[in-house]
């Protein structure tokens, strides 16, 4: 009897040690076929749906938005970013203006989803369809290229250089001013001239040849602030007109738009207590 169970003993070990090495094979050829399947499942695309708006000054067609859909994963997180990629790998027609990509030169102002802003500061927004289009009430050259002429001729107008009677105390030195003075200069030097600000005022959209905007009024108090120079009443009897300077009525869409954070606002507001005090 005891023989009898030795030998089914013996029997039954080739098939346990069999049955083991299948359970063996098996989980190695499921893990080697989980390595080929998880990169698949790890590239899931994120489509990004952008509607730009297109005009060809050469072709007899009407503006309109066109579509372009592009993968995010594939993609910087902004919407220069995005537009860069459309124009080299869908459509190499689509035209904007970009220079630095840091926010500092203004040459990628535009409108995105209702909002004046740089391309290459504003985030692609998570969600929907994201709409591109030129800044607003201005002329459009093509497609995102606006005509910036009279704006930098506004700017020109209001004589953005220091300007002296008389000379350095030092000849041939920078003429210098205490730490207190150029505080005050704080608010309107960074400003960019992106025309982000102008083109969002109502004011400006009303009246684009006579009212100088934020922007250029903006560059105007930062050289009437500046303790060097000395034709501060010349450059406040320049501005002191009706349409020049008065009709902005303090919306401060400019403020709201402004991409570096400046108040236009607040110094068309200062321009104008000096006007009155002069």
């Amino acid at each position: 009897m005891a023989s009898g169970l030795l030998r089914r003993a013996i029997s039954r070990v080739p098939a346990a040690s069999s049955a083991a090495r299948v359970v063996v094979f098996r989980a190695h050829a499921s893990e080697a076929q989980a390595q080929q399947v998880e990169p698949k499942a790890t590239s899931n695309s994120t489509p990004k749906t952008f509607q730009i708006y297109r005009w060809n000054p050469d072709s007899p067609n009407k503006p309109e938005l066109q579509d372009y859909e592009i993968d995010l994963k594939d993609c910087g997180p902004m919407i220069l970013d995005a537009l860069i990629k459309i124009k080299n790998e869908i459509d190499p027609t689509l035209t904007f203006r970009r220079s630095c990509r840091e926010g500092i030169c203004g040459s990628c102002a535009m409108n995105i989803d209702g909002r004046n802003g740089l391309a290459c500061l504003t985030k692609i927004p998570p969600g929907g369809p994201t709409m591109i289009t030129p800044l607003p009430h201005m002329f459009v050259i093509k497609d995102l290229v606006v005509d910036m002429t009279n704006f930098y001729n506004q700017y020109k107008s209001i004589e953005p250089w220091l300007k002296r009677k008389s000379p350095p105390e030092t000849p041939g030195k920078e003429i210098l001013q205490s730490k207190e003075d150029r505080k005050k200069l704080d608010g309107m030097y960074e400003c960019i001239l992106c025309a982000c600000c102008s083109t969002s005022c109502p004011s400006y959209w009303w009246n684009p040849e006579s009212y100088l905007g934020p922007a250029a009024l903006l560059h105007a108090n930062r050289w009437i602030m500046d303790s060097r120079d000395e034709y501060t009443k010349e450059r406040l009897d320049a501005i002191n007109d009706e349409f020049k300077l008065y009709r902005c009525h303090t919306i401060l869409n400019c403020a709201k738009a402004c991409p570096k954070g400046l108040n236009p606002g607040m110094q068309i507001q200062n321009i104008k207590k000096l006007e009155l005090s002069s």
